[in-house]
């Protein structure tokens, strides 16, 4: 996802990963055509709703080869962070509008 190598004192982070990016990207398409089937969204509401999820979340990062314990949110967990972040967009578009 990084254009370039993140270096930190010679070690290379650029492969630490987010892991609850992949699960909210995959999710949301879900949500939408479920709840939203007849509502257009734009490319920048989409890109608003995947950023303020997150930002709504825990991150959890994870190196390859790393052990990951057991605090991985529910997929309810994760949708209910995406509905609130659908509403919030629809309330306050940031549309081009004209």
């Amino acid at each position: 996802m990084h254009e370039k190598s993140l270096i930190i004192n010679g070690v290379n982070v650029t492969n630490i990963i987010n892991r609850n990016e992949s699960r909210v990207a995959a999710l949301i398409p879900e949500l939408i055509q479920e709840y939203y089937p007849d509502f257009i969204f734009e490319d920048l509401d989409i890109q608003d709703i995947y950023a303020l999820t997150l930002n709504l979340i825990p991150a959890g990062y994870a190196q390859t080869g790393s052990i990951v314990l057991s605090n991985r949110l529910s997929d309810f967990e994760i949708n209910s962070k995406i509905r609130i972040a659908i509403e919030r967009v629809l309330d306050n578009p940031t549309r081009v509008t004209g």
